[in-house]
């Protein structure tokens, strides 16, 4: 199947899921990328990507990454420009990128929160989705089951798609791993 055969496959899945409302978000979630032909595809899970963070204010931590077993820390997303960030792609899945990523951490650290989160249309009907604070992109979520969200990312003038999940992580669980 070629490429846009395959994003299209996944547009369609994602739009056939229940959408979420943002207050039901609220937590720690683990992400993982789900294939889609997309550039990003193995790009955040090499450079240690855990997933996302969304606070009661409705605002969250868009790139949350594991530098030790109990340490997340908060990417700054406005950084790199998004479309140098895709033709960078290949490299991101480099060991080379990782082990550069982990020493740049403390610059990239994010001084705050970065995007904000919010009910948005989203094919038949809304859902929840996070606007990057400092990028042209919006992730959309949708119900995969109780405990798990898919995540479509959307950046403006791209007609592909990313597609990643979430699986919420027990707060109780995540204090007493230190996260």
């Amino acid at each position: 199947m070629d490429s846009m055969g395959r994003q299209d496959e996944m547009k369609a899945w994602f739009s056939s899921l229940k959408p979420v409302r943002p207050v039901e978000m609220i937590g720690l979630w683990r992400g993982a990328g789900i294939p889609s032909d997309h550039p990003f595809d193995g790009v955040l899970e090499n450079l240690g990507w855990f997933g996302k963070r969304f606070h009661a204010d409705m605002r969250a931590d868009a790139l949350l990454f594991q530098w030790r077993a109990d340490r997340l820390v908060a990417i700054e997303p406005g950084f790199f420009p998004i479309r140098l960030a895709i033709k960078a792609a290949p490299f991101g899945r480099t060991r080379i990128a990782r082990t550069w990523l982990f020493y740049l951490q403390k610059a990239l650290r994010a001084r705050g929160r970065t995007a904000s989160l919010a009910l948005q249309p989203s094919g038949e009907g809304a859902t929840a989705a996070m606007s990057y604070d400092r990028q042209p992109i919006i992730d959309y979520f949708r119900r995969m089951n109780g405990q798990e969200l898919a995540g479509m990312m959307c950046i403006e003038g791209d007609a592909r798609r990313y597609f990643f999940k979430l699986r919420r992580i027990d707060a109780t669980a995540a204090t007493e791993d230190g996260l």
